[in-house]
């Protein structure tokens, strides 16, 4: 009996080991185009708003994907899901790699898409249904690392494959995932899941429609979109009330403290993107650095959160999540609030600066997966943190959005941080001001309206 509950423990630790360098893969892979796109503009002689579909169609896609695919994991077993995301993904990488013309590019990067948004979803639901509450924090630090590792190789990855060969073997890079699947397949355990019951087609289909027209709304700034988002979404809600087994159960709205925590996660996401977003455009646009450099000034920061990674998944399975998460708060408030003063400074102060935004990025990320995850019942483990992934991407989008629309009119603000060194980064300061205080205001929601639930279940 001893020697197979260690040889069961093995295996779990080489799955999670796994599913870390998958998701190192996955988040490289999101992140990487985006330094491509000046490269393929210029190749296929694109409008920036044409080039711009090279993200917005993966973000659309891999947003509807995590919640499906959330869905389906209640169903069937991850493995199953595994083989299919990444064989897809695997698909849509040689497509990429072949494409010849814009079109081609973009379906490779849709089914880049449909296979790659199995991963953040699984990476939520692994340590949920294999981890207890006093040792699922640990895991739930590693993913987050590996994704903190992701986000920091990204960018300088790309700068290296740009410069020296060409756009296109970016997708021979995301062909890595690939060496992860038999791995997957050995070390998942098989599950008995719920098979009885069909799938609620039609309730997919009306989330997949109000999904894609709001990120459209969203990163098109169209009113059209937006009312064929709202026309859909009034289709999702009749369908959830009216269906006999709905796509997904009223109850888990219902669910107070999975809402709430749905909506703070979306939140300090959205708040995260200020970092892989808004920081390379200051370093380029006020310190004239080139894309590569600016990466290299940001890695040390992404690589020192990812080594914490670890370390705070611990500290939230020993003292309780809501310890984390002020930890993660205070370090997001030291991290944006200085940048709003330091913002145009020297590079090196920068750099220095993130350490703290970072850190609090993906400790707050360890701590409400761990806490949302506690708020849930087996049966909605799946579809529940599939709509955590998926609120979290949409909260992504729109924060950018507003982001780029902020710097678009930055002649036009006043100054909101009296402190500020510089007036060449007024605009970033501003921002980095406003995201400050939704800091502020997420502390105090959090402190009176969770901190209760998260010391109880954390």
């Amino acid at each position: 009996m001893v020697v197979t509950a260690q040889k069961e423990k093995q295996s779990i630790d080489r799955l999670v080991t796994v599913l870390v360098f998958a998701l190192i893969i996955s988040v490289m892979n999101s992140t990487m185009f985006n330094i491509a796109i000046p490269s393929i503009t210029k190749e296929f002689k694109l409008l920036p708003t044409e080039a711009g579909w090279i993200v917005t169609a993966y973000i659309i896609i891999y947003a509807i994907g995590s919640v499906i695919y959330g869905k389906l994991a209640d169903k069937f077993m991850l493995k199953t899901l595994l083989t299919f995301g990444l064989l897809t993904f695997a698909a849509g990488s040689i497509l990429g790699f072949t494409a010849s013309s814009f079109p081609l590019l973009v379906a490779g990067r849709c089914l880049q898409a449909m296979g790659a948004s199995v991963m953040p979803t699984v990476s939520m639901i692994i340590p949920t249904r294999y981890f207890n509450n006093e040792t699922r924090g640990r895991v739930l630090g590693l993913t987050s690392a590996g994704m903190a590792l992701g986000t920091a190789i990204g960018p300088i990855a790309a700068g290296f494959v740009t410069s020296f060969f060409n756009w296109h073997y970016l997708f021979v890079v995301s062909l890595l995932s690939l060496v992860t699947l038999p791995f997957f397949r050995k070390y998942l355990q098989e599950e008995k899941q719920h098979q009885d019951g069909k799938i609620d087609l039609f309730g997919a289909a009306f989330l997949a429609g109000t999904l894609a027209f709001l990120l459209l709304a969203i990163t098109q700034s169209s009113i059209w979109f937006a009312a064929l988002c709202g026309l859909f979404s009034g289709l999702f809600i009749w369908r959830i009330l009216k269906a006999r087994d709905p796509f997904v159960q009223i109850s888990l709205f219902k669910n107070k403290q999975f809402s709430l925590g749905i909506v703070i996660s979306g939140i300090c996401s959205g708040i995260g993107f200020g970092i892989p977003y808004l920081t390379p455009l200051l370093l380029q646009d006020v310190n004239g650095l080139s894309p590569i450099l600016s990466g290299l000034y940001m890695f040390p920061s992404a690589m020192l959160a990812a080594c914490l990674g670890r370390s705070g998944g611990k500290l939230a399975d020993l003292k309780g999540n809501h310890v984390l998460t002020y930890i993660a708060l205070l370090s997001f408030f030291v991290g944006y609030s200085i940048l709003s003063i330091v913002a145009g400074l020297s590079p090196f102060i920068i750099m220095f600066v993130l350490m703290f935004a970072c850190i609090g990025q993906t400790f707050m990320q360890i701590s409400l997966s761990n806490t949302v995850s506690s708020t849930l019942i087996k049966a909605d483990v799946g579809v529940g943190m599939g709509i955590l992934m998926m609120t979290n991407f949409i909260s992504g989008a729109l924060f950018t959005t507003l982001m780029s629309k902020a710097l678009e009119k930055g002649s036009l603000m006043v100054q909101l941080n009296p402190l500020l060194q510089t007036q060449d980064s007024l605009t970033y300061s501003n921002i980095y001001t406003v995201l400050t205080i939704l800091i502020i205001i997420v502390t105090a929601t959090y402190h009176f309206r969770f901190k209760s639930y998260s010391t109880v279940h954390g």
